[in-house]
């Protein structure tokens, strides 16, 4: 009985995710996927470089290099589609539902990671039919073999999926990992297991052993291995492959990935709350799940929400009634429902004045600089005034070469505020105020006004390495500082409003900021790639037209929302 109950609930959660627009958009990218891991014999961009050769196309060759490629893909991309799925029934109430019926901890955190393993075994079913099928178009080999083809998956795949689904499972459960500490983290966990890819758990070690011995036999000299979408100089060379031959040893370390992973998943058991909000209460939490120094807030207060909000063509006079400065249809919901002074600041008329639409546009941007930093605690703050202060005062010749000690401090600061610009285009959503503000005529100047807030914090974030570079007179860095500090808050604004979740700009921005750390100057939008002590990357014009034209997609797209209701 408990077993089926298990399984209906693990089912019911899968189909429920299958309808959202994330899950498609995902099996699409399984798609898109496959076809780039099997490019055309001439093509110079290549998912697997095995040394400067690749196999011919056959199903033990599409089998492994897909089921590489998506098991580093799921276990990045993945984790942020199925990792709501707690606080999901947190929010609509489903758990507190749930939490009445005899279903144990156990058994319900067994069915989330059932559910979340569906999820991402959909993706990875796609993307073996894509591996399938692009063998077959290819054309290099017509022989199909459905066994080679599955088994990379069976041993390279599944594990990082049972990993994937148990983590987040783990993370929603640990205070302080459900927010955006956790999306960070994960990040990180990803790339450490992507740079040892040989190790546990992904285990890429025995293919390229495989593939290594097959080219020596064949006289060929393999370079460095790499899995990754990257552009060779020259097309890779074909060479004989028949496919992975793993011992027991192997096999029993991919099983106990598996294991250990299911622990993980219903671990939580020992101390996950039960949707009981004593329990909450007890531990310290908020009832919408938990507010980290720098995470979205759960619940901004009304007040906070509409306090920068101008009516300029309605004007009242209501005399207050029983609560002073309360209008008389609210008096007695002020009295009985919610402190006299909460319901004042929240039913006040607006009073008559001849202010101007800068003045206007001033109260609305302090208004949106409140509502971005709320909860934001001391010590994020005075970790911010550190870095600015060493940003300033630290001498240009202590690190070699000159300016990287500046550019070092600049990339700190501008990932420290990563969760603060995360809440930019999803508050209003998250917090069930978008309906309301909705109807502010203003719509323009309020989504220039949030713009304008991420804009203060990315300035007051990065500013003591700004004032070191304009005392140097470092005019080609200055200017990349201030091309960077208009693309991040658009970057966070479009996002946001697109996906109307932080988690995207949480995941993306970090990679983005990665490869600029690692010197990649394709990627360097704050002119920390430096050669010759001039910034390596994008022109700063071409960063802040990229900011630019992010800005106006965010204005068209909010526009179309603003004029369909």
């Amino acid at each position: 009985m408990r077993t089926r109950v298990l399984g209906a609930l693990a089912v019911a959660d899968f189909l429920e995710r299958t309808r959202r627009p994330a899950y498609l958009v995902t099996l699409a990218g399984a798609v898109v996927l496959g076809y780039l891991a099997l490019p055309p014999a001439s093509s110079r961009w290549v998912i697997m470089n095995a040394g400067g050769y690749r196999g011919v196309y056959t199903s033990a060759w599409a089998g492994t290099v897909t089921a590489l490629a998506g098991a580093l893909w799921l276990m990045g991309a993945g984790f942020y589609v199925v990792r709501s799925a707690i606080e999901r029934d947190r929010q609509t109430g489903v758990g507190q539902v749930l939490a009445a019926t005899p279903l144990r901890n156990a058994g319900y955190l067994a069915g989330k990671f059932l559910s979340n393993l569906m999820v991402l075994a959909s993706m990875a079913a796609v993307l073996a039919v894509t591996a399938l099928a692009m063998q077959l178009a290819r054309g290099e080999s017509s022989s199909v073999g459905l066994g080679v083809l599955l088994l990379p998956y069976a041993l390279f795949t599944l594990p990082v999926l049972v990993l994937t689904a148990a983590a987040a499972v783990l993370a929603e459960t640990i205070p302080g990992l459900r927010g955006g500490l956790g999306n960070i983290g994960w990040l990180f966990v990803w790339m450490v297991f992507a740079i040892s890819g040989g190790g546990v758990p992904l285990g890429f070690g025995l293919a390229r052993a495989s593939m290594r011995a097959a080219m020596t036999a064949q006289h060929l000299r393999p370079a460095e291995f790499s899995v990754g979408f990257t552009q060779v100089e020259h097309p890779l060379h074909a060479f004989a492959w028949a496919g992975l031959a793993p011992s027991g040893g192997f096999v029993a370390a991919r099983l106990a990935v598996i294991a250990i992973s299911i622990g993980l998943a219903v671990m939580p058991a020992a101390w996950f709350g039960r949707f009981d909000p004593a329990r909450d209460r007890a531990r310290g939490r908020v009832t919408r799940g938990e507010a980290s120094a720098v995470d979205p807030v759960p619940q901004p207060s009304v007040n906070a929400a509409l306090g920068h909000i101008e009516l300029p063509h309605v004007h009242t006079h209501l005399q207050p009634a029983a609560v002073p400065g309360v209008a008389a249809p609210f008096a007695d919901l002020a009295a009985g429902v919610m402190p006299a002074a909460r319901a004042a600041a929240v039913y006040r008329p607006l009073p008559r004045t001849g202010a101007g639409p800068r003045l206007a546009f001033g109260r609305l941007l302090a208004g949106e600089v409140r509502i971005l930093v709320q909860g934001t605690s001391r010590w994020w703050w005075l970790v911010a005034a550190a870095v600015d202060v060493a940003g300033l005062a630290v001498p240009a010749g202590l690190v070699k070469p000159a300016g990287a000690g500046t550019a070092l401090l600049l990339s700190a600061a501008w990932v420290w505020p990563v969760l603060i610009w995360s809440r930019l285009g999803t508050q209003r959503r998250e917090n069930g105020l978008d309906t309301l503000l909705g109807s502010y005529p203003g719509a323009y100047r309020q989504l220039a006004a949030e713009w304008a807030a991420g804009l203060a914090l990315t300035a007051l974030a990065g500013l003591g390495p700004l004032l070191r570079m304009a005392l140097t007179a470092d005019g080609p860095r200055v200017a990349a500082w201030l091309a960077g500090a208009l693309f991040i808050p658009a970057l966070a604004l479009l996002l946001g409003t697109v996906t109307r979740t932080h988690r995207t700009f949480q995941a993306l921005y970090v990679l983005l900021w990665y490869a600029a750390v690692n010197q990649v100057a394709a990627a360097d939008y704050m002119g920390t790639v430096l050669a010759a002590g001039r910034p390596a990357g994008p022109p700063a014009l071409s960063v802040a037209g990229a900011g630019a034209a992010m800005l106006a997609v965010t204005f068209a797209i909010r526009a179309a929302r603003h004029a369909a209701r």
